[in-house]
């Protein structure tokens, strides 16, 4: 049983990845860790009181431990209190890889989506740019998670995001055939491929120096100019038209948009990718409430808290 299958009161006695480990202070002074604790499933966090600097060395991100002990309620979330703990060992026959969540559809799934996208595209100016990013970038696109948290932070999560948003701009241009798809689909797949640069990788997933001082969205309207230009297309106003749904796709200034979107398909893109990262959001903390229960405050969702109905 994972992470996301236990519910308060369950014994817990197994392995897990540390993700982050914290170092603390109580009250009067001694030492503790919050370790943040992941599986293929789930995280959860947990307390290592009176924490030694010993502790500290062994118990570090992205080491192996097993753990035992008891998941209790703390401020309506689950918190594991640790009974034992120790680093695993090579005779446990476990890895890494066996405690990173992927995502739902299978790489390939998901490669065979995006190609189906680019083919459909009719303008050659948005298809060739299009396809070079996803050429060059190729192996981190369909690796990477979409976020370091709230929304789509697992293996394959920023491919799984991209391809959900190609269904849904797909049905919002049969339903509004006025709508550049074309342009609509350039956006969906380009939009946050500045991620690539912007977070650390699939383990432990953190901001790079670079995504800290720059952000995915400046990162990714620079490589566009840059990439026109190999392409010797900087010219076409196409190029121009999709920095700026890059530059616009979270919509206000406060929520990271450095403009706010001006054109049809820019609305329409950062609507789109509101409705996917809320809708991942929400069915991911659903799946782990019980009917007639509350879900956890979510934090991208302005730190609401979800009922699930009884009925179905």
């Amino acid at each position: 049983m994972g992470i996301a299958q236990h519910r308060f009161g369950d014994a817990f006695d197994q392995f897990v990845l540390i993700k982050t480990a914290t170092k603390g202070t109580t009250s009067n002074g001694k030492p503790f860790l919050t370790l943040i604790l992941r599986d293929a499933t789930g995280e959860i966090e947990a307390k290592l009181w009176d924490a030694s600097e010993e502790d500290e060395a062994l118990y570090r991100a992205e080491t192996i431990i097993h753990v035992s002990g008891e998941i209790i309620k703390f401020r309506n979330k689950p918190q594991l209190r640790i009974q034992t703990i120790r680093i695993a060992t090579d005779l446990d026959g476990v890895k890494v890889s066996d405690f990173v969540e992927k995502s739902p559809v299978s790489i390939e799934a998901l490669q065979e989506k995006i190609n189906e996208a680019i083919f459909e595209m009719e303008n050659p100016t948005l298809q060739r740019i299009t396809r070079a990013f996803i050429r060059n970038y190729q192996d981190d696109f369909f690796k990477y998670p979409a976020a370091a948290n709230i929304h789509h932070e697992y293996a394959s999560g920023l491919a799984h995001h991209t391809v959900s948003m190609i269904e849904l701009a797909r049905q919002i241009c049969r339903l509004y055939p006025e709508v550049n798809r074309d342009l609509l689909y350039a956006g969906v797949i380009l939009h946050d491929i500045g991620k690539l640069k912007e977070l650390s990788g699939i383990l432990t997933t953190s901001y790079t120096v670079e995504g800290k001082l720059l952000g995915h969205i400046t990162i990714m309207v620079d490589e566009i100019g840059q990439m026109a230009k190999e392409l010797k297309i900087e010219e076409k106003e196409e190029v121009l038209v999709l920095q700026h749904l890059v530059l616009t796709h979270h919509g206000k200034p406060e929520w990271g948009s450095p403009k706010q979107p001006i054109i049809r398909e820019a609305e329409l893109l950062h609507l789109i990718d509101l409705i996917d990262a809320r809708m991942n959001m929400l069915n991911r903390a659903l799946d782990k409430t019980e009917p007639g229960e509350f879900t956890e405050r979510l934090f991208g969702l302005d730190q609401r808290a979800f009922y699930k109905p009884l009925f179905e």
